[in-house]
């Protein structure tokens, strides 16, 4: 008899079990709990025929999350599709470190105006619009179908912020901001992991840029001063073998207070800094 113990016991042959219970949990609408808890529970045909499909096409490599269509971060499930990169747990550091920052800084006291850049799913901006409500957030993308991913989770997660479609800096014109985050493309253009594993299934413009993987962090660092405010930071995740290429980058652009932080393998995997209020004024003498 097809009961759910007997369905997930033969999905293991195939599947690990926790994959198998998210998918036939998705398509019960039950979590892992109730699974465990009704094993003698009988599937219908049309579930077990759902299952049998879901199952093998995760059998050849497609991500679960693009196959159950969401993806937790940050505490929160956000829906995700082909569209967007699959949010990661370590950038919930950028998040935490973000939080850090702001919350603990001067901005707190009024609303910090925020860009995250190349926002995808949404996952980071919308994470620090809800711990931030005060913050005034923007999430840019250079995707269309992406912007409407992460409008959806926007509003299915009532959240306030403003989406705007364009290429890096080009289409929030001369504005500046608090604090600029992002979670860019970083991998180098040849490297054989773009062909393996999940990674063959999500948006390359997420994901390769360039020889070396820093093209997008090049541009992104190198604008970056021009769209800060006075004491602004950028806060930018990046590859575990670029932490060095980065650092001598932020410091080219002139930011101080340059820090870089390890995520829990004690990689560095996140590394930002401040625009100095001298270079600011410096700035501004040369333009007059």
């Amino acid at each position: 008899m097809n009961t759910v113990a007997v369905v997930l016991e033969a999905a293991r042959r195939k599947l690990p079990a926790s994959e198998a219970r998210l998918l036939l949990g998705h398509i019960l609408g039950q979590s892992a709990a109730w699974l465990l808890a009704h094993g003698e529970q009988v599937l219908d045909e049309d579930d077990l025929l759902a299952f049998a499909s879901l199952a093998a096409r995760r059998a050849g490599g497609e991500p679960v999350a693009y196959l159950i269509g969401r993806r937790e971060f940050f505490g929160r499930d956000f829906e995700v599709s082909p569209a967007v990169l699959i949010p990661r747990p370590e950038t919930e550091l950028l998040v935490e470190i973000a939080l850090a920052k702001v919350g603990g800084g001067d901005t707190a006291i009024g609303a910090a105006r925020i860009l995250d850049l190349g926002t995808g799913s949404g996952c980071i901006a919308i994470s620090l619009a809800l711990e931030l409500p005060q913050a005034k957030v923007t999430a840019l993308d250079a995707s269309a179908a992406a912007l409407a991913v992460a409008r959806r989770n926007a509003e299915r997660l009532d959240a306030r912020l403003r989406f705007v479609q364009g290429d890096w800096f080009d289409a929030v014109g001369d504005e500046t901001f608090d604090l600029i985050v992002a979670n860019p493309p970083y991998i180098a253009a040849a490297d054989p992991h773009l062909a393996a594993g999940d990674l063959r299934h999500e948006p390359a413009t997420a994901l390769a840029s360039g020889a070396d993987g820093l093209d997008a962090l090049r541009r992104i660092i190198a604008r970056a001063p021009a769209h800060l405010a006075p004491g602004g930071q950028l806060w930018l995740e990046h590859g575990y073998d670029q932490a060095a290429a980065v650092q001598e980058l932020l410091f080219a652009a002139g930011l101080t207070d340059v820090e870089q932080h390890s995520d829990l393998a004690g990689i560095i995997r996140v590394s930002g800094g401040r625009l100095p209020l001298e270079f600011v004024l410096a700035a501004r003498g040369k333009a007059s």
